[in-house]
């Protein structure tokens, strides 16, 4: 079966995340695009995410890869060979992982210098996953906020600490989990529109606001993850007998495996 097995986002795919995190972000430009009003276009924006020890501050400069040099294994078996006069075995490992690219989607407006009008975020597990690398998404979320820019944060994975841009201790605990998409609009910073996300339901349709006087465009959400998996062919990758990672407890976890049953994926 190549098309999406559950009704709403599916657990499996969160593995898979840095293809479908770019799938999402490229659909939803080209989902928004013919939707826009006049001025009005959709830009994808990247930067990369610089991982720091825990203490230490992120750097606030944009980092850019110019250029990627692989070491080829033939090479290194020569160079091993050679070294004959070493009677230990040496083990070459990396000393740093590769920054991770992370894509977002801005609405600027042409008539106006490109300016900012929304900013529309899927996370990342790199927004998430330690302290560093949540204050660095903190600083331009804020930037965002203090450049009267709407934002529209789309959270859609269960692994990793909250960074929404509202307080949790504020959200009803059914708006917490097991998704999250938070609205803030730049005319009214005070409030967040909070979607709730229920893992065994459709994603929403979600409100996505733009100039003051524009009114608002919609976003299917559940079209996008499902191209998403088609297009990624990950009907054809994903082995349903194992557990997704972070697994699905309790009733979710029975709820996903009876409905992957009656379609003879486990």
């Amino acid at each position: 079966m190549n098309e999406n097995p559950l009704p709403g986002m599916n657990p499996w795919l969160e593995a898979h995340w840095g293809d479908v995190h770019t799938s999402l972000t490229t659909y939803a430009r080209d989902h928004l695009q013919p939707l826009l009003p006049h001025g009005l276009r959709a830009r994808i924006e990247e930067y990369v995410s610089v991982e720091l020890q825990d203490g230490l501050e992120p750097s606030s400069t944009r980092f850019s890869p110019d250029l990627r040099v692989i070491e080829h294994a033939d090479l290194v078996r020569e160079s091993m060979e050679a070294a004959t006069t070493v009677a230990a075995e040496v083990l070459l490992v990396r000393r740093f992982e590769e920054p991770e690219t992370l894509r977002y989607l801005q609405i600027v407006d042409v008539t106006a210098g490109h300016r900012i009008v929304t900013t529309l975020e899927f996370l990342s597990p790199a927004n998430k996953r330690s302290k560093p690398a949540r204050r660095q998404y903190r600083n331009k979320q804020q930037k965002m906020l203090d450049g009267r820019v709407n934002l529209v944060e789309i959270d859609l994975l269960r692994a990793g600490r909250w960074v929404l841009a509202v307080s949790m201790r504020s959200v009803p605990a059914e708006y917490r989990k097991p998704y999250r998409i938070c609205v803030v609009r730049a005319d009214h910073q005070d409030l967040a529109e909070m979607y709730r996300v229920p893992l065994r339901n459709p994603l929403p349709m979600i409100r996505i606001p733009l100039r003051r006087d524009d009114a608002d465009v919609r976003l299917n959400l559940q079209s996008l993850i499902d191209a998403a998996y088609v297009n990624g062919r990950y009907g054809d990758d994903i082995d349903y007998a194992q557990p997704p990672r972070p697994k699905l407890t309790g009733s979710d976890a029975e709820w996903a495996e009876g409905v992957l049953r009656t379609k003879g994926l486990c």
